[in-house]
């Protein structure tokens, strides 16, 4: 009698100086358990850890990126259980990664799927992605970001509409709505997300890194305050090997050859 060999929940590949992490529970439609999240932040932790590695792609198949989290992992839990599982442990990866994170969505980004693909820097998608919570139709809410950076991403009117209804967005409308940041032709979003992490790739790590620090913590600051922040940042910057190279670059009308110092 043979046996069955376990699939990898993720699969971790390199494209150049791109790491590519792949959602692979194909029979489940990539639905979230403890496993694959565990998978996913094993997998960020090692791409952030490699030097070679200068932007991060998470995707999944041309119909599904994940369609929410595995209900098998909460149904027979209280509150309590799920407090102790301690869910954000597995995201802190992704949300908190230095690197560029882009999310590469087709098909069905729904509920836990959403909310990792909100975690990326910024999502590309092709028309046939579809992006919702609908956790309130299973008797809870969204609990990894899906209300604080759809409201963020979408406004008021919409994250309400989505979330009290269980509406999902099509590709073309969340890149109306600045959810999705570029529409890529059908089953072209992996593509045009690597096309666009190997750009972030070449960019100086360090400045890249202020970037994302002042995104990140600017955002929810007064704006006297988020200003002065990047300016701290932007001036910072000018202490770096990597600002003169740029500029004398562009000066030279050449290539910089960034070296992260």
């Amino acid at each position: 009698m043979s046996e069955t060999v376990p699939t990898a929940p993720v699969l971790v590949s390199r494209e150049g100086a791109v790491g590519v992490l792949t959602l692979n529970r194909p029979d489940k439609r990539n639905a979230l358990d403890l496993t694959m999240r565990g998978a996913i932040a094993e997998a960020v932790r090692g791409l952030e850890a490699d030097p070679e590695v200068k932007a991060i792609v998470i995707t999944g198949s041309d119909t599904v990126f994940a369609a929410g989290a595995d209900l098998n992992l909460l149904v027979d839990k209280g509150a309590q259980q799920v407090a102790e599982i301690d869910l954000g442990q597995y995201w802190a990866p992704v949300a908190g990664a230095r690197k560029p994170v882009i999310a590469a969505v087709s098909g069905f980004a729904l509920g836990a799927g959403c909310e990792l693909a909100l975690m990326c820097d910024f999502i590309v998608a092709d028309p046939t992605a579809r992006l919702g919570q609908p956790e309130l139709a299973v008797g809870i809410m969204p609990g990894a970001g899906g209300t604080q950076r759809l409201v963020r991403s979408v406004g008021k009117q919409v994250a309400s509409l989505m979330l009290m209804t269980g509406e999902p967005l099509t590709g073309e409308r969340a890149f109306q709505l600045g959810l999705v940041a570029e529409l890529a032709p059908e089953g072209q979003a992996l593509a045009r997300a690597l096309e666009l992490a190997r750009k972030a790739a070449r960019m100086p790590p360090k400045a890249l890194d202020a970037t994302k620090r002042v995104l990140r913590q600017g955002a929810d600051l007064p704006l006297d305050a988020a200003l002065a922040l990047e300016n701290r940042e932007f001036l910072l910057l000018f202490d770096t090997e990597d600002k003169t190279e740029g500029m004398r670059a562009f000066l030279d009308k050449r290539k910089p050859a960034f070296t992260g110092r």
